[in-house]
């Protein structure tokens, strides 16, 4: 499996690449930007959208679906999200193809165009607000907490499958209140619930803060972020919610009786996460071996592989290795028995330790005769031989220290590459030789943040939600500053 496969240190893009293929989560498609995700990687989301979907449960919300076709006219009521997302948008103008006359295929019908074109969902605000409309008379009406698991397509000219494609899939919340204090109490439930999610299932750390005006969602009031760094030393943004104020509701006018019987304006909140979360994971954690996984999230978190010779060994193991399987599917472990004939034990190993299964179970004649089996951890690649009759709580212990190493490594490399710059030259060698976050403080302006980004591609990932105030100078252009903001390189 790992033959030609490419390190991180000689070229980490291919590096990322050569997983996301080897393994067999994605593959580039017949249609460019857009990514066929292969049932292992869509595994993976399946058990992000199954954890994820609990806790909007858990916090009172429903799933619903709406339209993947926008009116174009929808998009011109607000005007700044209509000109945040303008560039990227997917248009359908023609209703019907028909026989190329010249007898060369088939042909747009030019007779069959569309009174009003229809955009292809970049995100669903605008239709969905038109629908509340029709939802919200009363505050008996209110709260209203919808998600919505769907696809949307975003034009992207330089494509990375799971972290930047046209089309993506994701989550998106949208939600409806009576007052300024609950949609902003919405948007920081749930910007926590993602970090939850993250720290906890994905055994990644994550900050938590607010965006830059540059770096706002188009239509937000607010935009709350949680940001990741990746092994190559780039954030990534791994979730966002945003405090949309009453601009949608204005837009759209979506208005309430209050208890008072005066007419309001409603207060609303989005948020999402797509599947650059499958792309966040596989950076996090992978090593020069393939994927690595952590066991929450993992489609199979101990596989068993029979070792034998003869077919009277294959039967007296593979029984063993049956009846190791139905134990630990009992615990609720994610088990799967390899008995296929056609690979050799040492071509399965060297398979599912590059598809980073967490924990691998070989057992063999011997072993069945010594009621013992041989127990692999992908995460350290350490291997240990164990009793048969302990083996049930030692799988349990395993997978959940290996997600717990997984996330004190990871948090370890968020700090050790976590650094402070005080002056214009510090910042720009502490990028070019090491990467990372940088601490530094900035004037506040969107100016400033501009330039620094286009001298040094470096953007303001996040305000930090803490409330540790220094006052110091900008980085860039020393006028005062009342706090240090998170600078790095990002996806």
């Amino acid at each position: 499996m790992a033959k030609d496969f490419s390190t991180r240190a000689e070229n980490y893009s291919k590096w990322y690449n050569d997983i996301v293929q080897r393994a067999e989560l994605a593959e580039n498609s017949a249609v460019r930007g857009c990514m066929v995700i292969k049932p292992y990687g869509y595994a993976i989301w399946e058990n992000m959208q199954a954890a994820l979907d609990k806790m909007f449960k858990d916090t009172g919300h429903s799933n619903a679906y709406f339209p993947l076709f926008i009116p174009k006219s929808f998009f011109s009521k607000e005007a700044d999200h209509v000109e945040g997302f303008a560039k990227e948008c997917a248009i359908v103008t023609h209703y019907r193809l028909k026989n190329d006359p010249e007898g060369k295929g088939v042909v747009v019908d030019e007779d069959a165009k569309l009174e009003e074109e229809l955009i292809i969902r970049p995100t669903s605000e605008t239709i969905i607000w038109d629908t509340y409309r029709n939802w919200i008379q009363s505050y008996r009406d209110l709260p209203i907490l919808v998600n919505q698991w769907a696809n949307v397509v975003r034009w992207e000219m330089r494509t990375r499958m799971f972290l930047r494609t046209a089309e993506f899939l994701w989550q998106e919340g949208h939600t409806a209140h009576a007052t300024k204090q609950e949609a902003l109490e919405e948007t920081h439930q749930m910007l926590d619930v993602y970090a939850d999610f993250a720290e906890n299932h994905m055994a990644i750390p994550v900050l938590k803060g607010i965006k830059s005006e540059n770096e706002r969602f188009a239509g937000a009031v607010e935009t709350f972020c949680i940001e990741a760094l990746m092994q190559d030393g780039k954030a990534l943004q791994a979730g966002t919610s945003h405090f949309l104020g009453q601009n949608f509701a204005k837009a759209f006018d979506v208005k309430f009786a209050s208890k008072e019987g005066k007419l309001e304006y409603v207060w609303a909140s989005s948020w999402g996460v797509s599947t650059r979360l499958v792309g966040a994971l596989i950076m996090a954690h992978s090593d020069d071996n393939g994927l690595v996984l952590p066991p929450k999230l993992a489609p199979v978190q101990t596989v068993i592989v029979p070792i034998y010779k003869t077919e009277e060994q294959r039967r007296i193991v593979s029984e063993k290795a049956v009846e190791i399987k139905n134990r630990l599917e009992k615990l609720g472990v994610r088990v799967k028995f390899d008995d296929r004939d056609t690979h050799k034990p040492g071509w399965k190993f060297n398979e599912y330790e590059f598809k980073g299964v967490p924990v691998r179970i070989a057992i063999g004649p011997r072993d069945v005769e010594n009621g013992t089996v041989e127990v692999a951890r992908r995460d350290i690649l350490k291997k240990e031989i164990i009793a048969n009759d302990q083996l049930d709580q030692t799988v349990l212990s395993l997978l959940d220290d290996i997600q717990h190493t997984l996330f004190r490594r990871a948090l370890a490399f968020r700090e050790e590459n976590t650094r402070t710059a005080d002056s214009w030259e510090e910042f720009k060698q502490i990028l070019d030789e090491k990467g990372g976050f940088i601490l530094a403080h900035w004037d506040g302006t969107a100016e400033t943040e501009q330039k620094i980004k286009d001298e040094t591609k470096a953007t303001i990932r996040c305000i930090p939600l803490d409330d540790d105030k220094e006052s110091g100078k900008c980085v860039f252009t020393g006028k005062p500053s009342e706090k240090r903001v998170v600078f790095a390189r990002a996806y």
